[in-house]
């Protein structure tokens, strides 16, 4: 270090160069829960709720870049904000509603619907490979969890990303169905005019939202402009609702927009646990399609391994073309990154019997997301344990059961297996190589 603060290097010749100073940007977070994802350094550019509001205040003006702003809430972060407000469901999704709305959002989408769509293309294609015999894709394993695709992508590439799946997160799914097929209802000319905000329960879905491969090129717009967690609205919400929510009357939920029981009393949601149902789906889906029957799994409860996050369930059943042989499918649940380092180290020893395999990065997965609101008169197990009955309080119901599934297929899409069906709902990875390139630098 030089006199002045500059750092420098010394070349093979003995000249000392000054250092050029490091860039980082969102690309290389590894998304381990440090610097990048914690909540006290994470207001980036562009994924704030200060940007939101200064967006909202531009709509309207001829210099405006959006015509309309469009927000997609989880169920996650919807059920955090229910025991922070101790409300239900509902009455938490008419308020919040209510509040968007006031603050200048055209609408407010509940995500559920996509993840019907995302459990459907998941679960078709594990079967897919399954049935097939495709080795180099079993075990198949989720990529709904970003920050476990950014750990894949980058430090167990060859190894890990060919078996991850295609289907794009319901995140992803909701940005591409505003910008292409809302848009289009709104009679907006182009999607790039539509300011698409989510509320999410993890930092690491910024991180997804900003992934080259969900920049549509032909619109020149991210599918997902901006990724508000679950704590950065409360933050909005202390801001800028006097009175809080109890002081605001709830405005009714678009039902072509939000999924609601039939009776109008609840929301519907899906079983399986915080993590989004994707395992409990997947064998359902494997015991009607492979062993022709459903019905006979009932309850699909996980038998836990090591720790409450490594658990396991095992299908047995008889396929029409082998009646005499009985055959098992394997399905895990994988939380946390400790579980994860152990069943990639499974992987390498070629010890990995499972199947189909759950991932997510955060322990208790995303109920216990690092954007979700952190406990204050409570223990964090105390209001996890809260939050865990809210969100399961949802009328559980199966994709199949979704109006919205055939008209997101047949009006949106063209049909369940038209091209351009496999072009929206479905994205790429990427091996990415490691730099290693400081490691050479002789200090």
């Amino acid at each position: 270090v030089s006199k002045d603060g500059k750092y420098l290097a010394k070349a093979g010749d003995g000249v000392e160069q000054e250092l050029a100073k490091a860039q980082i940007t969102l690309a290389d977070c590894l998304a381990c829960s440090g610097c990048v994802t914690s909540a006290e350094t994470v207001l980036i550019n562009q994924q704030s709720h200060h940007e939101v509001l200064k967006t909202l205040a531009t709509i309207g003006q001829s210099s405006a870049s959006y015509d309309c702003a469009v927000l997609t809430l989880s169920p996650q972060s919807r059920a955090s904000l229910a025991a922070k407000h101790g409300m239900s469901l509902l009455e938490i999704s008419r308020r919040l509603n209510a509040f968007f709305l006031k603050l200048g959002f055209k609408s407010v989408l509940d995500v559920t619907p996509m993840r019907d769509l995302c459990l459907m293309e998941t679960s078709r294609e594990f079967l897919s490979a399954y049935t097939t015999g495709d080795t180099t894709r079993l075990p198949f394993m989720t990529s709904a969890c970003p920050g476990w695709v950014c750990y894949a992508e980058k430090t167990h590439g060859e190894l890990v990303v060919p078996h991850l799946s295609t289907t794009k997160s319901p995140q992803q799914l909701a940005g591409a169905f505003v910008k292409d097929h809302l848009a289009a209802k709104y009679g907006i000319a182009s999607g790039a005019r539509v300011y698409h905000v989510t509320v999410m329960p993890c930092y690491d879905k910024k991180l997804e939202a900003s992934r080259q491969d969900f920049y549509d090129d032909v619109l020149m717009t991210n599918d997902v402009d901006c990724v508000l967690t679950t704590s950065e609205v409360q933050l909005l919400l202390d801001e800028h609702c006097g009175g809080g929510l109890a002081a605001l009357d709830g405005v009714d939920l678009d039902p072509q927009l939000f999924s609601l029981a039939e009776d109008g009393c609840n929301v519907h949601g899906h079983s399986g646990g915080g993590a989004g149902g994707y395992l409990e789906f997947a064998v359902r889906e494997t015991a009607r399609r492979l062993f022709g029957d459903d019905a006979r799994v009932g309850s699909v409860e996980l038998t836990a391994r090591r720790n409450a996050d490594m658990r396991e369930f095992t299908l047995r059943g008889r396929t029409a073309d082998a009646p005499d042989s009985e055959r098992e499918v394997r399905f895990a649940a994988v939380y946390g990154f400790r579980n994860i380092q152990n069943l990639v180290q499974k992987m390498k020893r070629r010890k990995c019997t499972y199947d189909f395999v759950e991932v997510m990065a955060c322990p208790s997965a995303c109920l216990n997301g690092g954007g979700q609101i952190k406990a204050e008169q409570q223990l964090d197990k105390e209001l996890l344990a809260t939050v865990t009955e809210l969100y399961d309080s949802a009328v559980g119901r199966s994709p199949h059961s979704s109006p919205f599934l055939s008209a997101l297929y047949s009006d949106w899409l063209g049909g369940e297996d038209s091209e351009k069906a496999r072009r929206t709902l479905h994205t790429q990875f990427h091996i990415i190589e490691k730099n290693t390139a400081g490691l050479s630098i002789k200090w």
